[in-house]
């Protein structure tokens, strides 16, 4: 018999029940496809490398800015792009990176994780360890990177390196440990001691950026690549770089505030006492070396950084709650800040702290009688092991003459240059001392600041 053709309204309902069947199955490959698979997947993929990198992105700033530099051929001046990494070390918007990559910089250009661009301003920094501060203004308050500790890093362990290489922001590169106690000399005026040196690709544009462990734990600030060498790269331990930060972002150097607590970290967590100058606001109230501090205001504390920020901002007088432990108990104590005084350290402890150096006036005949060509000089009495003036090679019974363009005959002179060459930014400080009859020269970098 023949076939009987279908009604329109049959086949309409047919073609209508086929859409819908293919819909449905459709809707359920591509549910299997987009749940099912990523589900499985994200509990193999999701590994330590990818939960250390989403845990830090926030933290991790991409920094550009032009600078103007003198080409050695022509000596003409020219206008030349930089880039490089921070990491944000107080959610108020201070980072840490490298002071090569802000140097000279008109405009310091920040891009957050979010891509949001605002602007940067130098706030402090140091010339021997290559490392800076710069200050954004963000309108909330920012992620802080994790910072961990040098002290146990292990020969082939995994690291991670998160910067803005060649401008490509927030680039993670994958490497072990190569190797400990790394020097590296890249010019003829900055040589990096004690370096981490990685197989991570560090590129240009990664300087000043996180080298993370596989915790998620900024071990290291990217500084330094060999030029023409592959797989090898280098950070500054974070250990140093915390040393350093700390005083850069003191409130003694920013706030010209004082407390007097210098501490290190603990393992059983909280920062230790180790000193507490004299005559300071910490002494007054009854700090003392040994105290374990866990809390300032509303802030955990664990390192001498943390002190310093939560303190940061404060004013002269205002009084701080802070939290130590003693023989096993906890005690609140109220730490008041005091103004620092332009007479709060003597010129000769300044010297001291700031050069590596105890010096002490000698008479003008004396010095004359070696080279009559100076008025006077300030004896070197004793030379602080590992400070500027030892590593530029400055001994006891040395006589310092001069600094920069001025002489040097009361210890006042010295901290005269020291606080012209903060002000005005100068950069290493040529100095003169006599040996015998002979005059020598060096630099010293005069803002590694041990206050």
């Amino acid at each position: 018999m023949p076939r009987r053709q279908p009604s329109s309204a049959r086949l309409a309902s047919r073609v209508a029940s086929l859409q819908s069947s293919f819909v449905g199955l459709v809707f359920c490959a591509l549910t299997w496809c987009a749940v099912l698979p990523a589900a499985v997947a994200s509990e193999a993929r999701n590994t330590p490398i990818v939960q250390a990198i989403a845990s830090q992105r926030d933290a991790v700033v991409n920094i550009h800015g032009q600078k103007v530099i003198t080409s050695a051929d022509t000596d003409e001046p020219k206008r030349v792009n930089g880039m490089g990494t921070g990491a944000i070390i107080d959610s108020r918007g201070y980072v840490v990176t490298n002071y090569h990559v802000v140097e000279g910089v008109e405009r310091i250009e920040v891009t957050l994780a979010s891509g949001a661009t605002t602007s940067a301003k130098l706030i402090s920094h140091d010339l021997r360890t290559d490392l800076a501060i710069i200050k954004i203004s963000p309108p909330h308050q920012l992620q802080v990177v994790r910072i961990g500790t040098s002290s146990d890093l292990m020969i082939g362990e995994t690291v991670l390196a998160l910067g803005n290489a060649y401008g490509y922001e927030h680039t993670v590169t994958r490497g072990i440990v190569s190797a400990l106690h790394r020097s590296v000399e890249v010019s003829r005026t900055q040589r990096y001691d004690d370096l981490v040196q990685t197989d991570a690709s560090i590129n240009p544009g990664n300087s000043g950026g996180p080298l993370l462990n596989i915790d998620g734990e900024m071990i290291g600030v990217n500084v330094a690549v060999r030029a023409g060498a592959q797989g090898i790269g280098f950070a500054i331990p974070v250990d140093k770089v915390l040393e350093v930060v700390s005083e850069l972002l003191s409130v003694e150097r920013l706030d010209h505030t004082w407390h007097g607590i210098v501490a290190r970290r603990d393992q059983q967590g909280g920062a230790v006492v180790t000193t507490v100058h004299r005559a300071s606001p910490a002494e007054q109230v009854g700090v003392r070396a040994g105290d374990r501090i866990v809390r300032i205001g509303n802030s955990m504390v664990a390192s001498q950084l943390d002190i310093e920020r939560a303190l940061l901002g404060r004013k002269a007088g205002e009084r701080v709650n802070v939290e130590v432990v003693r023989a096993g108990g906890a005690e609140q104590i109220e730490l008041p800040l005091a103004q620092l005084r332009s007479d709060a350290v003597s010129p000769e402890e300044r010297c001291w702290r700031e050069l590596g150096l105890r010096l002490e006036p000698m008479s003008s005949v004396r010095v004359r009688q070696l080279q009559n060509r100076y008025r006077g000089g300030l004896e070197v009495i004793e030379v602080r092991p590992d400070g500027p003036a030892d590593e530029q090679g400055i001994q006891s019974g040395d006589i310092l003459v001069g600094l920069h363009v001025w002489e040097t005959i009361r210890p006042e002179n010295v901290t005269y240059v020291l606080d012209r060459a903060q002000q005005e930014c100068f950069g290493p400080l040529k100095f003169y001392v006599l040996r015998g009859r002979e005059t020598l020269f060096g630099h010293l970098t005069w803002d590694t600041i041990r206050r």
